[in-house]
């Protein structure tokens, strides 16, 4: 193959990453949802052990084990990132009090150039 085809495969690869990812953290909020009722914490780190036990022993490469470790590390600080999120909102939707918006409002100009 050559180099134009071997970019549209990975085009291909990466559309699929992230429509599996955007899956992935879907039902971690769900399962955050479900955490709050049960009165459990988010960061579960048995959990996040197993997962990475798992990911890495099913890893035939050429990913190392070390890769796996910061491409989960990743994934799962920012599926707990969200879950927070949403309950910091779910908590604000209660007692009517939107949460603080921590994006620029879109009638003001950032500073930044």
């Amino acid at each position: 193959m050559d180099i134009d085809r071997w970019r549209a495969r990975i085009d291909e690869i990466d559309e699929e990453i992230v429509r599996l990812l955007n899956e992935r953290v879907r039902c971690a909020l769900e399962i955050g949802q479900i955490k709050r009722r049960n009165r459990q914490e988010i960061y579960d780190p048995a959990r996040e052990r197993r997962i990475l036990e798992r990911v890495i022993s099913m890893s035939t490469g050429p990913l190392t084990e070390e890769a796996i470790r910061r491409l989960y590390a990743c994934i799962m600080d920012e599926s707990r990132r969200l879950e927070r999120r949403q309950a910091e909102e779910d908590d604000a939707g209660k007692d009517g009090v939107a949460p603080p918006s921590k994006e620029p409002s879109k009638g003001r100009k950032s500073r930044r150039a």
